[in-house]
Order: C-alpha cells, then sequence, then structure tokens
C-alpha cells in the first residue's frame, strides 16, 4: 500500500527495489506538479513570476512533451503523435510554452496527464521486455543511447527543476507555499 502525503502525493518506498525507487521518485515529483496546478484556472496557469516567461500552464505542456519525447519517442523508437507531431519545431523550438496561454485549463491537464499515463504502460512494458538497462531506441548523434535508468534519473531530474519554478510562481498567486 502506497503512504500519501499531506498533499496526496505518493510517497517514494523506504526500501525497495531500484526500479521501484526510481518509479516512486518519478510519481513523487509528478504528483507535486500536479499539486502545485491544482485549483487554478486560466488566470493562474497564464501568470509569470519576475521577469520569466515560464508559467504553470507551460510548465505542464512543457512536461507532457518531454514524457512523450523520453518514453515514446526515444526509449520505444516511436514518432509523436498529437498534438506534437503538427509541430514545426524549426520554426519555434519552444512551441509548447508558447502556446500553452492558447490552451484551457482542462486541455493542459489532460495533455499532461495523458502523457504520464502513456509513460506509465510504456515505461511498465520496458521493464517487462529489458529492464532498467534496456536502452533507448533512438541514439544520440554519437550514436549513444541512454538506458532506461538514466532515462527515469533524468525525468526526475526533469521534474525536479521544474517544480522549482512551480514553487515560485504558485506562491506569486495566492501564496501557497510548500515542499
Amino acid at each position: 500500500m502506497t503512504e500519501l502525503d499531506e498533499q496526496g502525493r505518493p510517497e517514494p518506498p523506504l526500501a525497495a527495489d531500484e526500479a521501484a525507487t526510481l518509479l516512486g521518485f518519478l510519481d513523487y515529483q509528478r504528483a507535486t506538479l500536479a499539486w502545485k496546478c491544482a485549483g487554478l484556472g486560466s488566470d493562474g496557469l497564464s501568470t509569470r513570476a519576475a521577469a520569466s516567461s515560464m508559467t504553470l500552464g507551460g510548465i505542464l505542456k512543457h512536461m507532457a512533451l518531454v514524457e512523450d519525447g523520453w518514453f515514446s519517442r526515444s526509449l520505444h523508437g516511436r514518432e509523436y503523435h498529437s498534438p506534437w507531431d503538427t509541430v514545426d519545431w524549426t520554426a519555434d523550438s519552444d512551441w509548447e510554452w508558447h502556446t500553452a496561454a492558447h490552451d484551457s485549463p482542462e486541455e493542459l491537464r489532460a495533455i499532461w496527464q495523458e502523457a504520464v499515463d502513456r509513460s506509465r504502460s510504456l515505461v511498465d512494458d520496458a521493464l517487462t521486455r529489458g529492464g532498467l538497462d534496456q536502452l533507448a531506441q533512438r541514439t544520440w548523434p554519437d550514436g549513444r543511447a541512454p538506458s532506461l535508468r538514466w532515462i527515469l534519473c533524468h525525468m526526475i531530474e526533469e521534474y525536479a527543476r521544474h517544480n522549482g519554478h512551480a514553487d515560485l510562481i504558485r506562491e506569486s498567486i495566492d501564496g501557497e507555499t510548500g515542499e
């Protein structure tokens, strides 16, 4: 049984195998982003803090792209699907950040949650087929490929970094704070 903290986030296991520990920390970071965005409408998800152009809506859409990019595209070698498949990334490499303000809160939450759900399924499949040592099907330009272990660690880092941004933005909106 997974313990939940006071914000409803699943606590990472204290004593588990490597895969369960990594997935526990990743799910904790995902739940932290969901908490920071909870209860906000369009104005809240479009709010910026200080000189940054970053918004909570932008973070949600960016993390949906990152989820699909690493787990679907890199790890499993699949092509992007909607909405990423129609974007001219050369014309706007930050498209997800720039377009988030045009999406409703429901659309932003849905695109992120759908990406998380796909990622969980794809990781489960990868763990069954090759474990944490499985290499991504898409290689880097130099021919190397990261392992699933590396991808999971990177995703934990990516969420943790953006959750720090989310803390600052959320506090600027309504004063809500917390780890």
